[in-house]
């Protein structure tokens, strides 16, 4: 895989993932709004998909190594692999009820990351469960801590 579509899809479907679920779950502990998470996975799919394009085009000319046009693909391939995958996430709100909606969304969300970090451990040559279980283990972190959240700020702003 060439290394700018390896460097955006690695770090636009994991940010994506982490961050559109942390994002969802802190949503949804804090106000049971379905407009509210739809808003805010559509927001985050925009401004965060710039945002860490931006970071991977100054991270990548920072290395002096790549071409222009290397450093503009990752870019590229940064942005709308984080859009695309974000996006994925408002299907399950669209169609579910909101409660089961988060819940499809958590296993779609840690779903992809399982089978991409299998994609990354067959590559490295290193065991699959060590990485598959490091990186469940973050998304669960970020999960948990987010729904902690929201509850925390649903208690104190809203009830």
């Amino acid at each position: 895989m060439k290394h700018s579509l390896k460097t955006g899809l690695s770090f636009g479907l994991t940010s994506a993932i982490i961050t559109t679920l942390g994002l969802m779950v802190g949503i949804y502990s804090g106000t049971r709004s379905r407009l509210a998470v739809i808003g805010s996975i559509l927001i985050i799919a925009i401004a965060d998909a710039f945002s860490d394009s931006l970071g991977i085009h100054i991270s990548e000319e920072s290395e002096n190594k790549h071409t222009s046009r290397e450093i503009w693909e990752s870019t590229f391939y940064t942005f709308i692999s984080k859009f695309v995958f974000a996006v994925t996430f408002i299907v399950p709100v669209i169609i579910f009820k909101l409660q089961l909606a988060v819940i499809i969304s958590v296993i779609w969300g840690l779903l992809l990351l399982a089978v991409f970090s299998l994609y990354l451990a067959k590559n490295e040559r290193t065991a699959a469960w060590k990485v598959i279980s490091e990186h469940i283990f973050v998304a669960l972190v970020v999960i948990f801590i987010t729904h902690s959240v929201g509850i925390c700020v649903r208690r104190l702003f809203m009830e």
